[in-house]
C-alpha cells in the first residue's frame, strides 16, 4: 500500500497539469475517493460516475427513477458486502457550471453473480441484453477494482462509449449511401 500511495504521489503533478484540467471538458468522468461509510476505513473506494446532460447520442445512466435523487443500501440477502457495507447513490449535480446526473457507488460487494441484483435496478447503461453488465464484470473477475465501484463504473463507460461508437458509425454509413445515392 505503502508504493502504490508513493506512485501516486508522484504521478500527482501530472495529473494537476494534464488530467485535472479536462475534467471541465468531460462528457463522463470517473471519480475515486475514499469511502464516506467509515473514516477509518482506508481501503474502501467510493466511486463517482458523473455523466454531462445533453450530449448528443449520450443518455446517463441512472439508478430507479432518472432525475430523482436516491441513495440506496442493498439488502445483505441480495448483494452481500463486507462492513462497511455498500451504498449506491445517484441524482443531478452541477459540475464545473454544468447539470449532470451522478451515479455512485461506496463500498465493495463479496460475489461479483450478484451484480445482477445491482444491473436490474439500473436504466441506460447501454447494454444490449440484461445481464451483460454482470457478464462483462465477471470476465475481469481477477482485476484490481473487479469487486467495487472503479470496475462497476469503468465496465458502464465501455458501454457508453460503445453504443455511441455504433450511432455514429451507422450515421456515417447512412451518410456515404446518401451521398453515393445521389452521385
Amino acid at each position: 500500500l505503502e508504493s502504490i500511495l508513493a506512485s501516486i504521489e508522484a504521478r500527482k503533478p501530472d495529473f494537476d497539469a494534464y488530467i485535472a484540467p479536462q475534467k471541465e471538458f468531460a462528457d463522463l468522468t470517473i471519480e475515486v475517493l475514499p469511502t464516506a461509510l467509515d473514516p477509518e476505513d482506508k481501503k474502501t473506494l467510493r466511486v463517482r460516475c458523473i455523466q454531462r446532460e445533453g450530449v448528443t447520442d449520450f443518455s446517463p445512466c441512472y439508478l430507479f427513477d432518472e432525475g430523482s435523487a436516491i441513495t440506496w443500501a442493498p439488502p445483505a440477502s441480495k448483494l452481500s458486502a463486507d462492513a462497511p457495507g455498500l451504498t449506491m447513490s445517484y441524482g443531478p449535480e452541477d459540475f464545473f457550471g454544468r447539470p449532470v446526473q451522478v451515479l455512485e457507488m461506496d463500498g465493495t460487494f463479496n460475489n461479483l453473480q450478484e451484480l445482477v441484483y445491482v444491473e436490474s435496478q439500473l436504466s441506460n447503461t447501454s447494454t444490449k441484453f440484461y445481464g451483460e453488465m454482470t457478464q462483462a464484470m465477471l470476465k475481469l473477475a481477477d482485476a484490481p477494482g473487479s469487486n467495487n465501484g472503479t470496475g462497476l463504473m469503468q465496465t458502464l463507460a465501455a458501454f457508453a462509449i460503445r453504443e455511441l461508437y455504433e450511432k455514429k458509425a451507422m450515421a456515417a454509413k447512412a451518410k456515404a449511401a446518401e451521398a453515393a445515392a445521389t452521385a
